[in-house]
């Protein structure tokens, strides 16, 4: 099949499949025309890519174990035994990020809540607050 009926049939834009194979995850035929042909398993592939880039993987960490991936039904399962510990490394990343996250918002929470009244009841009402929109000193 060729690239637009990939991106109708995955929801993923064309330049986007592009990029999937800049960054080899997906290696589709190329036609002595120079067109590309995907394979129905490359179906498949797209959503699985979609999948793990929505668990907060890069391409990058996709390419190295989207080989090692079969899918049962709704969910990946893992098949090559040193996996694991690729995935465990890229959870304590994310778990990281998180933390790192809610540590920025406690401090916004706490700026927030040094506002004076009259600001804060103007902010509550969706008022314009002097200075929206401009980097906060620290």
């Amino acid at each position: 099949m060729r690239i637009g009926e990939l991106s109708r049939r995955t929801g993923v834009h064309e330049r986007l499949l592009r990029y999937y194979e800049e960054q080899h995850l997906l290696q589709p035929e190329r036609r002595p025309s120079g067109y590309r042909e995907y394979r129905e398993t490359d179906v498949d592939t797209v959503r699985r890519i979609r999948g793990l880039l929505a668990a907060g993987l890069s391409t990058a960490t996709i390419a190295t174990i989207l080989p090692c991936l079969r899918e049962e039904g709704e969910r990946l399962v893992p098949t090559c035994s040193d996996l694991l510990a690729d995935l465990f490394t890229e959870r304590e990343r994310i778990t990281q990020a998180i933390t790192d996250l809610q540590t920025s918002r406690a401090a916004l929470d706490d700026v927030i809540a040094a506002a004076p009244a009259d600001v804060a009841e103007r902010a509550a009402r969706g008022g314009a607050v002097a200075g929206h929109g401009t980097t906060l000193p620290m």
